[in-house]
C-alpha cells in the first residue's frame, strides 16, 4: 500500500547474520542500490511547486502517432495545497519552541542542557518536522566538533542508509552516509557503535580516504583520548509507522484540481478568439480571409443563397467547474487533516468549541509526529547528557529530561481570558497565566506583577482559613479589615470582590481589588 525504502541484498542478510565486517566493495553496492532506486521526494518537489502538472504534454496525432502539439494552449498550474498544509504543521507543532524540563527538578541539569543546546535547537526542530512530512523521515547526527563540543546536524534522508538487525529489524548496526563532492567524487562514511570509516568513490570505483588523518577514527576525541559513543550518533526522526510523506494520502486530489484549473485557463485563453464559420467565401484560402478580415474589416462572400458568416464562441461551465474545485478543496483538507481557515467555513468570531473542531484533524496529525518526535528526542538526550556527563564529571540521567511541544491554535481570547477569571482561587496565578493570550513569557509576566504590586503599594495580604474556604474575602471582613487597618471596601464591588461581567452577565472577579473586597488608601 505504502512506497517503502530498498530493501537489503541477500548478500547484506547474510554479512548481518554472520557479523561479518562491511567489505568496500559491498558498501559501494549498496550506494549504487540506494541512488538507483532513490527519486527526488514527491512531497518535496510539490512544496517547491513542482506539481506533475508541470510536466503535462498535449498532443496531436500525425499518421495515427501522438506528437507534441507545441500550438496548443497548456497552461500548468501547480496550486500550493500541500506547502500550506506542512507549514500549518509546522507552524502549529513547532511555532512556539519546544519546552525542555526536568522531571525531578534537576536545575544543574537543565543549565547545562540550555546552554550546550545554543539557539540552533529552536531552528532545528521546524527544519526537522518539515522535511519528515515531505520525505517521511530525516536523520539528526550528534557529534563533537573540532573545539571539542556538542554539536549535531540534520541529515537529509536521500544520504542515509540504516542498516539494522536482520532479526527485529529495531537494533541499528551500521549507517552509510554518502554525499557528492564533485560529479565524480563522493565522499563515503560508515558509521558503527565505535568509530566511523572513510572511503572516496571517485569515478566508480572505491577506495579509503586518505585525506583522513584516522582512518577508521573514534566518534570523538577527548583530552587526547578516542571514545565511542556505544549507539550509532544517528537519530531517526519518523512521520509515522510507514515512513512516508504527507503528501502520500491526498496526492490524487491534488493532482486533478490542478488539471482542471490549467485545463479550465486553456479554455478562458482560446475563447478570446472567435470561431468563423464560412458559407459561400470568395477567397482562395484561410490565410487570405484572415488577411482581409485584419485589413478591411470585412469578408466578401457569394451572393448565393445561404452564404454569409457566422461566429461561435466556447462556453466554460462555471458553476460546474467551481462546484468541482470547492470539492477537491474540501478533500485535500480532510484527507490532508488540515485546517481550512477561510473565513466562510467558521465565521468572524468563532466560539472556542468551533475552533477546536476546525483543528481537530489536524491535532490528531500533529499527535502522531509530536510522539515520535518525543521518541527521537528522548534519543537525542542520551547523547547529550552523555557528553555533558563525560566533560563534566557528572551523573545525569537522562531520563530526567522532558521535552514539551506548545501547540499553536487560534482562541476565542475573549472566552480564555473571561475563564481565567473565573478560574482566580480554582487554579494557581502561574497555571492562568500560562493559558492567557497575551502572555508569551510567564516567568516574565509574574516579576512584572510582583515589582507592580510592590512599586504601587498593592501587595495583597494572605487569605484566612475562612476566606479561603468561602473561596475569597466576604463583605463583612472586608469591612472589618477596613476598621482596622488603612484599608477600605471596594467601590466598585462593594466590598464582595465580584462583579457582574457585562459581556456573559455572569460573577466575576472584581478587576480593581482583585478580588479581595478592600482597597488601600
Amino acid at each position: 500500500m505504502y512506497p517503502s525504502d530498498t530493501t537489503h541484498t541477500e548478500e547484506l542478510n547474510e554479512i548481518i547474520r554472520l557479523n561479518k565486517p562491511m567489505t568496500e566493495d559491498i558498501v559501494k553496492e549498496m550506494i549504487e542500490a540506494h541512488e538507483s532506486a532513490a527519486i527526488i521526494e514527491d512531497g518535496h518537489r510539490y512544496y517547491m511547486g513542482e506539481n506533475d502538472i508541470q510536466n503535462r504534454i498535449i498532443n496531436t496525432y500525425v499518421n495515427d502517432r501522438p506528437v507534441e502539439d507545441k500550438d496548443a494552449k497548456n497552461n500548468k498550474v501547480s496550486s500550493g495545497f500541500h506547502k500550506l498544509l506542512v507549514d500549518q504543521k509546522v507552524a502549529y507543532l513547532a511555532g512556539k519552541p519546544v519546552t525542555v524540563g526536568s522531571k525531578g527538578d534537576d536545575n544543574e541539569l537543565l543549565e547545562m542542557v540550555t546552554d550546550t543546546l545554543s539557539d540552533d535547537f529552536e531552528d532545528i526542530i521546524p527544519e526537522l518536522i518539515k522535511n519528515v512530512s515531505n520525505k517521511g523521515r530525516e536523520w539528526l547526527h550528534p557529534y563533537i566538533d573540532e573545539d571539542g563540543l556538542f554539536d549535531y546536524i540534520r541529515i537529509p534522508k536521500e544520504e542515509v542508509i540504516p542498516i539494522y538487525d536482520r532479526s527485529k529489524q529495531k537494533k541499528l548496526l551500521y549507517i552509510i552516509r554518502f554525499y557528492a563532492v564533485d560529479d565524480t567524487t563522493t565522499k563515503v562514511e560508515m558509521w558503527d557503535k565505535e568509530q566511523v570509516t572513510f572511503y572516496e568513490i571517485i569515478d566508480g570505483d572505491i577506495f579509503f580516504d586518505v585525506s583522513e588523518d584516522i582512518n577508521p577514527a573514534s566518534h570523538f576525541y577527548y583530552n587526547g583520548s578516542g571514545y565511542g559513543w556505544g549507539e550509532v550518533p544517528f537519530i531517526e526522526f519518523m512521520n509515522n509507522e510507514e515512513r512516508v510523506g504527507d503528501l502520500t494520502f491526498y496526492k490524487g486530489y491534488i493532482d486533478a484540481y490542478d488539471l482542471i484549473v490549467s485545463d479550465t485557463l486553456n479554455t478562458l485563453e482560446d475563447m478570446q478568439s472567435l470561431i468563423y464559420i464560412l458559407r459561400g467565401y470568395e477567397g482562395t484560402d484561410l490565410k487570405g480571409f484572415n488577411a482581409n478580415l485584419k485589413r478591411f474589416k470585412a469578408i466578401k462572400v457569394s451572393g448565393e443563397d445561404g452564404s454569409g458568416v457566422d461566429t461561435k464562441q466556447s462556453e466554460v461551465p462555471v458553476n460546474a467547474v467551481d462546484s468541482q474545485l470547492d470539492r477537491y478543496t474540501k478533500n485535500i483538507f480532510h484527507f490532508g487533516q488540515g485546517a481550512d481557515v477561510s473565513m466562510d467555513k467558521f465565521g468572524n468570531a468563532p466560539s472556542g468549541v468551533a475552533l477546536r473542531q476546525l483543528f481537530q484533524l489536524l491535532d490528531m496529525k500533529a499527535s502522531v509526529m509530536e510522539r515520535k518526535f518525543t521518541k527521537g528526542l528522548k534519543h537525542f538526550a542520551w547523547f547529550l547528557v552523555e557528553y555533558i556527563n563525560i566533560t563534566e564529571k557528572k551523573d545525569h540521567d537522562y531520563k530526567d529530561l522532558t521535552f514539551t511541544f506548545n501547540k499553536s491554535m487560534l482562541t476565542n481570547e475573549a472566552e480564555q481570558i473571561e475563564m481565567g477569571q473565573n478560574s482566580v482561587g480554582n487554579v494557581s496565578k502561574q497555571t492562568i497565566l500560562e493559558n492567557h493570550p497575551w502572555v508569551n513569557d510567564v516567568e516574565l509576566e509574574m516579576q512584572r506583577l510582583e515589582e507592580e504590586a510592590i512599586r504601587f503599594g498593592e501587595s495583597l495580604p494572605p487569605l484566612n482559613e475562612d476566606d479561603e474556604l468561602n473561596g475569597g474575602t466576604s463583605s463583612s471582613s472586608a469591612q472589618e479589615q477596613a476598621d482596622g487597618n488603612d484599608e477600605f471596601p471596594c467601590p466598585e464591588c462593594n466590598g464582595d470582590g465580584k462583579i457582574t461581567s457585562p459581556a456573559t452577565a455572569k460573577q466575576i472577579q472584581c478587576p480593581s481589588c482583585k478580588g479581595t473586597g478592600v482597597r488601600k488608601r
